[in-house]
């Protein structure tokens, strides 16, 4: 099981019994979708089922306590992934997407079938491109399905 720390975050990957959990007890349907997609592309892609699954951010020292999670959408042919990620309300403000963003993106970074990540971001979300300003993502001028386009490159 791959685990990621930071100096407040224990990013852990997600196995595929904690996913379907996730995604029955999710409400919104566009998330419970989502959810499914991560599964179904862990499962289908077992050798780099970590750039498919979810990643579950907890408190350091708090392994009970998720407080978002993450993802990558799966590794393209020219090796550019894709990641998502979410903190649950009670934790937002705190900066740990920041940290929890900087240290996957750190993680997949250093991978050599990795060369790019990028990220979508609505314009209205000013939370989510603030994290991304921080971690060093730039747009690119696209617009993608869920926002704006940005990658950092390795």
């Amino acid at each position: 099981m791959e685990n990621i720390e930071t100096a407040r975050l224990c990013i852990t990957l997600a196995s595929d019994a904690e996913m379907e959990l996730i995604a029955a007890a999710e409400t919104d349907a566009e998330m419970k979708k989502a959810y499914g997609e991560m599964l179904q592309g862990a499962q289908e892609h077992p050798e780099i089922r970590e750039l498919y699954a979810m990643w579950l951010i907890k408190l350091k020292g708090e392994p009970d306590t998720v407080i978002g999670d993450m993802c990558f959408k799966g590794l393209s042919d020219d090796g550019v992934v894709e990641i998502g990620y979410g903190v649950y309300p009670p934790y937002e403000s705190h900066g740990y997407a920041t940290e929890a963003v900087m240290a996957l993106v750190d993680w997949a970074i250093k991978r050599e079938d990795v060369q790019s990540v990028e990220a979508e971001a609505e314009a209205s979300n000013v939370a989510s491109l603030r994290i991304l300003e921080k971690c060093g993502f730039v747009a690119n001028g696209k617009l993608g399905t869920e926002g704006l386009r940005f990658v950092l490159c390795s």
